[in-house]
């Protein structure tokens, strides 16, 4: 990926890592693509700021953003024919991949590899229509800023899967995020192995 600095075509609505409050990046300011996970830009501005840029936001960052969008791009979820009923393991498959596209901005670990998720549930809507799917996951500290971040993506990604009538994600922190949660994978790819 390069890492040239990039100079943003327009004004972009931000978050800031690892806070997690909303910062406005100017036009002309530059910025850095540190790394695009699950279609999101995190960047390093020419002030220090880290912050995620949404993907919906890449053509701020020009065509260095479109570029860099594909070649990361993750891995197509598991798909459900939106004209056939999706099934209960269609939906528990659709949501465990979906959740494989949901990233920490700071690490280049999904969720699920990092051990963050503890429970899945997906069962009938109460109206008879589709499935409700409700998770659990934590975070790598109690304190993170980003968690709010993380929980509106992973709602916004579970509730675009055909049959999800409605999706909910709890932040908890019971028991207690450590290490020896991620999966081998996780711990080769951040050198911990």
């Amino acid at each position: 990926m390069n890492r040239e600095p990039i100079a943003l075509k327009r004004e972009v609505d931000a978050i800031q890592i690892p806070y997690g409050e909303p910062v406005k990046l100017p036009a002309g300011s530059q910025v850095t693509i540190h790394q695009v996970l699950g279609g999101n830009f995190t960047v390093v501005t020419d002030r220090g700021i880290m912050a995620r840029i949404d993907s919906w936001d890449a053509d701020a960052l020009g065509e260095a953003g479109k570029l860099a969008q594909a070649e990361a791009a993750p891995a197509a979820p598991a798909k459900i024919d939106p004209n056939q009923p999706a099934t209960k393991d269609g939906v528990v498959k659709a949501v465990w991949d979906q959740l494989k596209t949901c990233y920490d901005p700071e690490i280049p670990v999904n969720v699920v590899e990092l051990g963050l998720v503890y429970e899945v549930k997906v069962e009938p809507h109460p109206s008879g229509q589709g499935y409700s799917v409700d998770v659990k996951m934590t975070l790598t500290a109690p304190g993170c800023g980003m968690g709010p971040v993380l929980q509106m993506d992973a709602v916004a990604k579970l509730n675009a899967i055909p049959g999800v009538k409605r999706a909910n994600v709890e932040i908890v922190f019971d028991p207690p995020w450590d290490r020896e949660m991620m999966s081998d994978a996780a711990k080769l790819q951040l050198g911990m192995m």
